[in-house]
């Protein structure tokens, strides 16, 4: 697990006021826990503040949390700008689950995913984000790598997006820390979620993920870890490589700017691989040439746009590149797929999710006629509801590569 937790209890605040959904799964997306009671907790006084149950998607209601005030998350020095509250999941036949320090932002919504399985944890700890607690700065390295094989080539012509990232809960040497195989978006949003604040600008959460996804795919693609001998692709230190905690707390806030942008990475003219983007929280630790968290916050609040923010850091001729594909779909996306699109690409669609319906029978059953019309519509705001998507009935690149991993999932059960 993580070295370094700092999870020392802190009096929870009031001010403002965060939202929270539960998802409850037995191993998968392919196993939605229905029936899952649910209680949350304040750790401080082992108050309950609400008792839930998941439906038959193995979702809870929506529920609203006291949070501290929204300023305490916008400069850096202010009081803790979270609260932390404790889950406790049970279904029959399971060992359940204990989540102790779900934290609650103002103005964010959060959801906690469990995951019921022999394969899980039973109990996991969330400890404060990278702002907040007392982790180790970043050893710094180069943003170009050499590349791993004497003959100076990559197994990939260009960077891929994987479908799964396998990350060693500790320094790269400690042989006892486990190994987890976590979906490369899921990744994705774990870190963010762990290194800046849910409530900051959009813009300054856009440029941040760009940064953590450049990191990562530099990782994926030199095979830096693979090539020494390891058997994983990155680490969750912070002296090596990026916060990450199995089982923490994601924000809409950011996995919907993740879903978005999963695809891009930072890179320069004439260069192949991304950058290795480095970056530091810009008030304890601030170095050249690297991204400033709190710093991107305040040039988010002036009003720059994530390339610009970037640019600001890493230099005016970086540019932002789309990976030359996605690891692990069943098919590539088509292009935004709406009301009267037709084709494959809407009998595709239809197809998984019919699929995805065997679990999630909320989602209607339908003719797969290549036509997206009124019924088509309403599966897609259906899906894109139980899975936190923005509901609007189109499937842009956020949906249809959500569809993908679930479908993967269901029919892989099958």
């Amino acid at each position: 697990m993580n070295y370094n937790y700092n999870t020392e209890p802190v009096v929870n605040t009031t001010g403002g006021t965060g939202k929270l959904r539960v998802r409850v799964d037995l191993g998968n997306a392919a196993s939605p826990a229905g029936g899952a009671r649910v209680r949350v907790t304040d750790p401080e006084n082992g108050r309950t503040e609400e008792e839930l149950v998941t439906d038959g998607e193995g979702l809870t209601p929506e529920i609203e949390l006291a949070a501290p005030p929204y300023e305490y998350s916008q400069e850096y020095g202010n009081p803790r700008p979270f609260n932390q509250y404790d889950l406790e999941v049970e279904l029959e036949g399971t060992d359940g689950a204990l989540i102790e320090n779900v934290q609650i932002y103002p103005d964010a919504a959060a959801e906690q995913r469990v995951t019921l399985s022999p394969r899980s944890p039973d109990e996991v700890v969330i400890p404060y984000p990278a702002l907040w607690g007392d982790f180790p700065p970043k050893i710094p390295e180069a943003e170009v790598k050499p590349l791993p094989f004497p003959d100076g080539t990559a197994v990939l012509p260009e960077p891929v997006v994987p479908s799964v990232i396998i990350v060693h809960a500790g320094r790269p040497s400690d042989s006892s820390a486990p190994n987890y195989t976590v979906n490369f978006r899921d990744y994705i949003a774990n870190v963010a979620s762990s290194e800046i604040y849910a409530t900051w600008p959009r813009e300054t959460i856009k440029a941040n993920v760009y940064a953590i996804l450049s990191f990562t795919l530099n990782r994926v693609y030199t095979e830096w870890y693979r090539s020494r001998g390891y058997g994983f692709t990155i680490t969750n230190s912070t002296a090596y490589d990026q916060s990450f905690t199995y089982g923490r707390t994601l924000y809409k806030e950011i996995t919907s700017v993740v879903n978005e942008v999963f695809t891009t990475y930072i890179s320069r003219p004439g260069l192949n691989q991304p950058l290795f983007t480095q970056y530091c929280d810009g008030r304890r630790v601030n170095r050249a040439g690297w991204l400033s968290q709190w710093g991107s916050k305040e040039l988010g609040d002036r009003g720059f746009s994530a390339l610009n923010i970037l640019k600001n850091y890493y230099g005016g001729n970086i540019v932002l590149r789309q990976a030359a594909r996605v690891e692990g779909v069943p098919s590539s996306y088509p292009g935004l797929l709406t009301r009267g699109s037709r084709g494959s690409g809407v009998r595709t669609l239809q197809n998984q999710l019919n699929v995805v319906s065997r679990s999630y029978p909320s989602i209607a059953r339908l003719s797969v006629d290549g036509i997206f019309g009124p019924a088509t519509e309403r599966s897609v705001r259906e899906f894109q509801r139980i899975f936190g998507l923005a509901v609007d009935g189109k499937v842009g690149p956020a949906t249809w590569y959500e569809l993908s991993r679930v479908y993967t999932a269901v029919a892989g059960l099958a």
